[in-house]
């Protein structure tokens, strides 16, 4: 059975990149046909899709995060990582990686990392 797991730091300042890793077992992220996503939910608010990377190493943003956001993959370890830049205190949530069979579709994800941005 795939499991997903985040890590990162859990305290971001200002303005710096954030930089979350999900490393995958139990599957490959170059398995036909599968996407895998970074969503987020803010402090009382929904679940948010930030951006995702295919089996086949393409990529899809989210309109309004696609200015600061990057997703990129090791295939040699597993793992896609997030990298959001120029961060700001609304950008404080839980973060989750995920994968979908599509770029916008998140059946199955992690169990979260929290991540504050605060100075």
């Amino acid at each position: 059975q795939v499991q997903l797991q985040e890590s990162g730091p859990g305290l971001v300042k200002p303005s710096q990149t954030l930089s979350l890793t999900c490393t995958v077992s139990g599957g490959s992220i170059t398995t036909n046909y599968y996407y895998w996503s970074w969503i987020r939910q803010p402090p009382g608010k929904g679940l948010e899709w930030m951006g995702a990377i295919s089996y086949r190493g393409t990529t899809a943003y989210s309109p309004s995060l696609k200015s600061r956001t990057s997703i990129y993959r090791d295939t040699s370890k597993n793992q896609f990582t997030l990298q959001l830049s120029s961060v700001t205190p609304e950008d404080t949530a839980v973060y989750y990686c995920a994968r979908g069979s599509g770029y916008r579709e998140y059946g199955y994800r992690g169990q979260g990392t929290q991540v504050t941005v605060s100075s």
